[in-house]
């Protein structure tokens, strides 16, 4: 079983997340990680945070590496992963009170960013938090020189991938019963997003 090696962008972000999720997560007991990926932001969270259960999930491509992550060492209280598809939309069968995700929804099309809001609108409890890492635009701006240049090479990488404007993601957000509560600047000229889920909307279960 292959064990990526440490990314060295996820070592630097997850102390400034920490944080954030420090703040966002004190009242959480179960959270989902929609994007696992090497499986260290959920290893390192998980240690730092023990109030919480860290469920992980990603697509069947990456579970090898977060089986191979957790089996070198990582608290019980982060689970292995749940093959988690966002173009399905299916909620799992469990509970969550957070959701956390990190540098997908620009790799993401934009429909499958759309569909990711409506999947989590449809996981959270009333008051719920939904927390989203990652560069984005504003009123149609790039935040710097440097996210102008990443956006470029996303799109000439493939032409579905891009940095999304907060703005549509609020809208997304509002379709599923959320709100932007909070918005962290981070290093690097990324950001944390904050949405909540709507005491008076709905929790649908399938």
């Amino acid at each position: 079983m292959h064990m990526p090696p440490d990314s060295p962008a996820s070592e630097r972000n997850k102390r400034p997340i920490l944080e954030v999720l420090r703040t966002e997560f004190r009242n959480a007991r179960d959270v989902l990680e929609i994007g696992t990926g090497s499986g260290q932001h959920a290893v390192f969270f998980a240690e730092e945070l023990p109030h919480l259960t860290w469920q992980t999930s990603d697509l069947p491509e990456n579970h090898d590496a977060i089986h191979a992550r957790l089996a070198k060492g990582a608290p019980a209280r982060v689970k292995p992963p749940l093959l988690l598809d966002v173009e399905d939309a299916t909620p799992p069968a469990m509970s969550f009170d957070a959701v956390f995700s990190a540098n997908t929804a620009h790799i993401m099309s934009i429909r499958a960013v759309q569909r990711m809001f409506a999947l989590v609108g449809r996981i959270l409890p009333d008051s719920g938090t939904f927390c989203l890492y990652g560069p984005f635009n504003f009123e149609g701006e790039f935040s710097s020189e440097s996210n102008a240049r990443f956006d470029a090479s996303l799109r000439q990488r493939k032409a579905s991938m891009g940095i999304r404007e907060i703005g549509d993601l609020d809208e997304f957000a509002g379709d599923a019963g959320m709100s932007r509560v909070r918005l962290y600047a981070m290093p690097a000229m990324n950001h944390i997003a904050v949405w909540q889920k709507n005491s008076a909307a709905p929790i649908i279960r399938q």
